[in-house]
């Protein structure tokens, strides 16, 4: 009874270290989130052009995409996606990003994903649980160059437009047949409670003080013309 009555003191001691440090990781995957965007985007010849940045309605940034065994399914890399709002950029929420061939060809590990929806039907997709780029949702490679005029034509055939970076080469990406995922488990712990994405996309639901500096360095860059 004694060693039972320590293994609940243990186990329950351990649950707010267990929090602690999941909250830590998420702390790091916005932080790496915001780090990412801010290299890309302080680069004008080779960040995403302003006429995408200034019509976009999302913006997901999956930092340090791992190359793996190509094995259906298996999960490659997990980011934050945040959408604009009547107020703003919302609070983020946590995506997984898996299957298909990446075509990191480029590239090898350590790879950055940038997905940027710009119309309403790309939000739309992103608060399904799931759904595969090329096939739920259409997609392109985007054009890199901040004054790109080909922008405006890829974009009226799209509603995601992709990019990555790897080994600081930042280019459009084919990303078709790569399934999202909403990652509830992750966004209910960094809020603390059972939040839809579609409340927190919408901005219902207050950013934390430790997102503020990732979606600080969103609206620098995506920010639409006054």
């Amino acid at each position: 009874m004694k060693r039972l009555l320590i293994l609940i003191c243990i186990a329950g001691m351990s649950v707010p270290a267990f929090c602690a440090t999941d909250m830590a990781k998420l702390d790091a995957r916005v932080n790496s989130a915001r780090t990412v965007l801010d290299e890309i985007m302080s680069t004008p010849d080779k960040a995403i052009p302003d006429g995408i940045a200034k019509q976009a309605v999302c913006i997901g940034v999956i930092p340090g995409v791992v190359k793996g065994a190509f094995i259906i399914g298996a999960e490659y890399g997990q980011g934050v996606v945040t959408c604009r709002t009547g107020h703003g950029w919302s609070a983020p929420v946590f995506i997984r990003l898996a299957g298909g061939s990446f075509g990191f060809q480029i590239g090898g590990q350590g790879t950055d994903l940038v997905l940027v929806a710009i119309n309403q039907k790309g939000f739309q997709d992103l608060l399904k649980s799931k759904f595969k780029i090329g096939g739920d949702a259409s997609a392109a490679a985007g054009p890199v160059g901040r004054d790109t005029q080909a922008s405006t034509d890829i974009s009226l055939h799209a509603e995601l437009l992709t990019w990555s970076r790897s080994r600081g080469l930042f280019a459009g990406i084919d990303l078709n047949g790569v399934s999202v995922s909403q990652n509830q488990d992750d966004t209910n712990t960094f809020y603390g409670g059972d939040h839809s994405f579609e409340s927190i996309l919408h901005g219902n639901v207050p950013p934390t003080q430790s997102s503020r500096p990732f979606l600080e360095t969103v609206a620098k860059y995506f920010r639409r013309a006054q």
